[in-house]
């Protein structure tokens, strides 16, 4: 599912654009799910629900704070985001790399510009997501890059996300089973017992009864102990 946002202060403007992306987006796969009349409403919005758009389409010439300096904003909370710039003048394009901006439309938008655009975009976040956990709770959507995450424990009904650096007081949580985010993750993670599942990445010592993740030790369960420490060791000494 491709979620897109628009960002323009002018109706017109993004009628338009709406009109032509309808034309090439995956009929039931991707739509449009929010617009926005001001860069600053754009970066509200999406400071408090971050991870609910893939996409935005933001325009630079905007009153009160334009595109651009939306853009810097976002990306001071969200690097995730694929920003793509629309514009009436050539001058900008070039500034959109200063904010990681994917690409850039000319107005008016056409379907096969866009067409060309969204291609990249589907490339960008699907290559992304083969590297990054997404979960939502009633706080937002989150998109957690794997390699941020140290282990996942479970907690009854609830599956909490421990980063690194962070203490599991600080974990972030969503109901589900540790079970269906092992299988989610396709062996990346290790399971180590019946309510850990670990960032071999972040392993840094495998005992008997437990092994040190970040320097906290988590317990090995007997029955799970043997794959578990054949696939660290593993990983370990292949350096990931």
């Amino acid at each position: 599912m491709l979620r897109v946002g628009i960002c323009d202060d002018q109706v017109e403007a993004r009628d338009a654009l709406r009109f032509q992306l309808e034309k090439v987006l995956w009929e039931g796969r991707e739509e449009i799910v929010y617009e926005f009349s001001t860069g600053e409403n754009a970066v509200g919005w999406l400071k408090k629900h971050s991870g609910e758009i893939d996409l935005l389409f933001l325009d630079v010439e905007m009153k009160g704070i334009s595109g651009m300096e939306a853009a810097e904003q976002i990306r001071t909370f969200d690097r995730e985001l694929c920003i793509v710039f629309v514009t009436g003048y050539a001058d900008y394009v070039f500034d959109g790399y200063k904010v990681n901006a994917l690409d850039y439309v000319m107005k008016p938008a056409g379907t096969e510009r866009l067409g060309e655009v969204l291609k990249r975009v589907r490339e960008h976040i699907f290559d992304r997501r083969e590297r990054t956990f997404v979960f939502k709770n009633p706080e937002g959507s989150y998109r957690l890059p794997l390699e941020s995450i140290s282990y996942f424990y479970s907690d009854k009904r609830k599956v909490n996300v421990v980063l690194a650096g962070k203490e599991e007081r600080d974990a972030s949580s969503f109901y589900g089973k540790l079970d269906e985010v092992e299988e989610q993750l396709d062996g990346m993670f290790v399971r180590i017992h019946q309510r850990y599942l670990v960032n071999p990445e972040h392993v840094s010592h495998i005992g008997g009864e437990s092994v040190t993740v970040n320097g906290r030790k988590l317990p090995m369960s007997r029955n799970m102990k043997e794959e578990a420490t054949v696939r660290l060791a593993r990983a370990m000494l292949e350096g990931r």
